[in-house]
């Protein structure tokens, strides 16, 4: 109710709106409070606060969503104070799914995979709770009995180890506590621009490979990014390596001049421009649909440009423009307003190998968890022997392994074990047990 509209607004009860609220935001929430917890049980960890690792000593992904957690805060007291709950309830929305859950929590998995507690997955524990913690109060005026739930479950084995040092507690509620205030010192805007760049150039990827059925598993060769100002390339390659593994891409070529490669094309938003020139709009449109590489080029970089029309001059900016850019031989593009990429979508049989070998681990560790296995067994594995499978283990059989904690990996006809798709056009028998 809160987070759908404005409370000065009517607003209908919607039952299907319960349900994706639940799903979408609580949902989220719980099953990142679930991953957290199930990894600090089986590691015995507990938050000690009188130990927290300093932020200046935390990796790049700690430090960006940490400085997101705290821009979160700003921007909640801002709308607090102004009376929007609804933008105060979206903005925690928007955090816990697009940025902790979809972006820190899935990038930091191997982390809390390891099985030594060293100062990275420490400080990956540390960060994730305090995430927690922060997002839990931030909720807890509009959802006051999850977030307490979540806040006992989260200090319950802190109040353990306060009684035995004899150190005073925290409070047994959420709500008796003051609420998180901005921290200014741990906003890091350049490092969030950084972090900015490698989301929407992985949104941009991954629409790409959807759109022409390459499965995020399968590896490509090569990503081309138009450079969009002087800074661009310092601030992609200081996150590249995160990129080329999140899209699953070897490598990234900067295009210093991208009108000789990239052929864009223009035409008028109406919505934004219609306001703006009125009786002048048919004459405009015209002009933008005429706008060369070079035009559409300066005017995405400086963010404005004066056209004249029927003798009125006006301002464009990059809004105003719908942008499109054509294929290259081989390759696909798309773009977020001046942001475009290129993906090489030509494949090789030792990409195609790879991704079959990352497709398996992917079954086998389903297989693992609908046998409900614990995380740390060691299993052994037989796979049905098959021409596109062989090619996989035989060039990947010892990352197979390394990935699914497999002390053996058999090729061997006639597996009778569990039947997996590996893909549209294979089938094959899988048997996993434990050693």
């Amino acid at each position: 109710m809160i987070s759908n509209a404005a409370p000065w607004e009517n607003l209908k009860f919607d039952v299907d709106g319960i349900a994706e609220v639940q799903r979408k935001f609580f949902g989220t929430l719980f099953n990142t409070y679930n991953f957290f917890a199930t990894y600090a049980n089986i590691d015995k960890w507990t938050m000690d606060e009188f130990n927290v690792m300093h932020y200046e000593k935390r990796s790049e992904l700690d430090r960006w969503v940490i400085s997101k957690l705290y821009s979160l805060v700003a921007d909640y007291h801002a709308a607090m104070d102004d009376y929007e709950p609804h933008r105060a309830c979206r903005l925690v929305e928007d955090f816990v799914d697009e940025h902790l859950s979809n972006w820190y929590v899935r990038l930091s998995r191997r982390r809390f995979w390891r099985g030594e507690m060293s100062d990275d997955k420490n400080a990956a524990y540390q960060t994730l709770f305090e995430c927690l913690m922060v997002v839990g109060q931030l909720a807890s005026p509009i959802a006051p009995f999850f977030t307490d739930w979540l806040y006992r479950n989260l200090t319950a084995p802190i109040k353990d180890v306060a009684k035995q040092k004899n150190t005073p507690l925290r409070h047994d509620s959420i709500h008796l506590g003051d609420l998180t205030r901005p921290e200014p010192l741990q906003v890091d805007k350049m490092l969030e621009r950084r972090m900015d760049y490698a989301q929407r150039i992985c949104s941009l990827a991954f629409s790409i490979r959807k759109g022409n059925g390459l499965r995020v598993r399968l590896p490509l060769q090569k990503l081309l990014l138009p450079v969009l100002d002087e800074r661009f390339i310092t601030e992609v390659d200081g996150v590249k390596d995160l990129i080329l593994s999140e899209i699953n891409v070897k490598q990234i070529e900067y295009i210093t001049d991208a009108s000789g490669l990239l052929k864009k094309q223009a035409k008028a938003n109406f919505k934004t421009l219609g306001a703006k020139l009125g009786k002048d709009m048919k004459a405009a449109a015209e002009q933008i649909a005429q706008f060369s590489n070079e035009q559409i080029n300066a005017l995405e970089k400086a963010g404005k440009m004066a056209i004249e029309a029927n003798g009125n001059n006006y301002d464009l900016t990059p809004e105003d423009l719908v942008v499109t850019t054509e294929d290259l031989p081989g390759w696909k593009v798309a773009s977020d307003g001046p942001l475009t990429v290129a993906l090489d979508v030509t494949l090789t049989p030792e990409l195609e190998a790879e991704g079959i070998a990352r497709d398996l681990v992917n079954r086998i560790q389903n297989l693992r968890k609908d046998k409900e296995f614990n995380v740390t067994d060691r299993i052994n594995v037989r796979i049905e022997n098959h021409p596109v499978v062989a090619a996989a283990v035989d060039g990947f059989g010892e990352y197979i392994m390394a990935e699914v904690l497999a002390d053996g990996l058999v090729l061997a006809d006639g597996v009778t074990g569990d039947a997996v798709e590996l893909t549209d056009e294979v089938s094959i028998g899988i048997e996993v047990r434990l050693n």
